[in-house]
């Protein structure tokens, strides 16, 4: 069967998708939205949401085993990973339903099945039962997202090799846990397991961990992790995985050249994504991949004539949920006839929650000093924070702020600290406005608060020393 030409059919129903359908149905768009499994796709499900959901656990355990510190005494404490779990799952279910809510307010069709593209403006849906439909679209948009890359020659077995997926189900705390990778998922993960009780290491292969953060930024999460007990191992290359029995056997090569093997009851596998892109009829349709298999798109988003791919299966980075988002509000826009404006992606911030948190946003200061800036530095750490001391979060921490030296002009804004997934914000508003040290000096910031910590970064970047330290 054919139905009735829809303005918009979009495939998936992540943060790229479903915010997509919105900002169509606001516009007044017809617009349908096809989903093979629960609405809000990966990062409602099983990325973005859950794991923030069990880390609040992991920081909450932490911060009640020290509550001694600040006159507060508790006995007993304990971990019930049920629980959390329990918890995990029910902010699951309310953010999967919103979206579903929202899916209603905006007149969005929602049809449940497997999309692929047919024909020009042609989209057919397999259900679950085997039957089919084919939905008629003046515009599509290809937003399937993307899933776990596993190691190569070693899948994922659910069991002792795990995806981050696999991770948010386990229905125990296990003794050790290894993690190959040190971006931010692997880093995550390592914190949360960390503070249920695992005995976790973690392996990278590049220089540093969290190697897309500044310099600064690793060296200092280094010290952190150390302190709770997290070996970290970067430099390191891992030769082989073997499984035997109930442990994990990691053979690595380490940055002095040196093999060793470590083990493990379980192996987080944390190394990128691979696009959802495969058996949904895209190069029949025209649209181009690049050599790994994620989606070109012009700057408005637009892979073929009347086909439009957003978020983690297109070939942009970094690969964010709010990057989806407001890719998927652009391709929309521009489809819509609307003035739309590409998306900045170096002024894109991004979060670690991990303990302590990390956010950024710009150019590091080895990134800035490469596009050949002449680079100036305030830095402040939380350590002179009266507001950290307060609430027991100074021992580790800084904001660091980059500028051009010329024209003052504000490159890159680094944290790592209490709560700094929330204060980026103040650096993401500094660089779309084009800010400079002045203007961020000029701004009065409250105290006592975390944030000031910026006021202080921004003396340290004009006159070259902060006030309280």
């Amino acid at each position: 069967m054919s139905d009735s030409p829809y303005d918009l059919v979009i495939i998936g129903s992540g943060p790229g998708g479903y915010v997509a359908a919105v900002r169509a149905g606001q516009l007044g768009m017809r617009t349908a939205i096809v989903e093979a499994g629960p609405l809000g796709g990966v990062c409602l499900n099983v990325g973005c949401i859950p794991t923030k959901a069990l880390l609040h656990s992991a920081d909450l355990l932490d911060e009640v085993k020290e509550a001694k510190r600040f006159g507060v005494q508790v006995e007993g404490v304990s971990f019930d990973l049920a629980g959390a779990l329990k918890h995990k799952d029910a902010v699951v279910k309310a953010s999967s339903d919103g979206v579903g809510f929202l899916m209603k307010k905006n007149k969005v069709d929602v049809i449940a099945g497997w999309g692929r593209i047919v024909g020009r403006g042609q989209v057919q849906v397999k259900r679950s039962d085997g039957s089919t439909q084919t939905l008629s679209a003046k515009q599509i948009m290809v937003a399937t997202g993307a899933q776990p890359r596993p190691f190569p020659g070693v899948p994922f077995d659910r069991q002792r090799v795990l995806s981050s997926t696999d991770a948010l189900k386990l229905d125990t705390v296990p003794k050790s846990m290894l993690c190959i990778g040190a971006g931010a998922i692997g880093i995550e993960f390592a914190s949360m397991y960390r503070a249920f009780g695992a005995d976790v290491s973690v392996i990278e292969a590049l220089p540093r961990i969290v190697p897309n953060e500044d310099e600064d930024v690793s060296a200092e999460l280094v010290k952190a992790l150390q302190r709770r007990g997290i070996k970290t191992l970067a430099g390191a290359k891992v030769e082989g995985i073997e499984v035997s029995g109930e442990q994990v056997v990691l053979t690595i090569v380490d940055a002095q050249g040196k093999s060793q093997q470590l083990s493990g009851a379980q192996l987080l596998v944390a190394i990128g994504i691979l696009p959802n892109t495969s058996e949904i009829g895209l190069e029949a349709a025209g649209v181009k991949l690049n050599a790994k298999g994620f989606i070109e798109t012009d700057g408005f988003m637009q892979a073929a004539d009347g086909i439009y791919a957003v978020g983690d299966c297109a070939a942009t980075t970094p690969w964010l949920a709010h990057k989806a988002s407001a890719e998927g509000i652009l391709a929309v826009e521009h489809m819509a006839g609307h003035q739309a404006k590409p998306i900045a992606y170096d002024k894109i911030a991004a979060c670690t929650y991990c303990s302590p948190e990390i956010a950024s946003v710009g150019l590091s200061e080895a990134q800035a000093k490469a596009q050949g800036y002449q680079v100036k530095v305030g830095k402040f750490p939380f350590a002179a924070n009266g507001k950290a001391r307060a609430i027991g979060q100074s021992r580790f921490g800084f904001i660091k702020l980059v500028a051009d030296q010329q024209y003052d002009e504000l490159l890159g804004v680094h944290m790592i600290g209490p709560h700094v997934t929330e204060i980026i914000s103040e650096g993401g508003l500094a660089l779309t406005h084009e800010a400079t040290g002045e203007s961020l000096l000029s701004t009065i910031h409250a105290h006592p608060t975390l944030y000031e910590a910026i006021g202080e970064a921004a003396h340290a970047l004009v006159h070259g020393a902060a006030i309280h330290v």
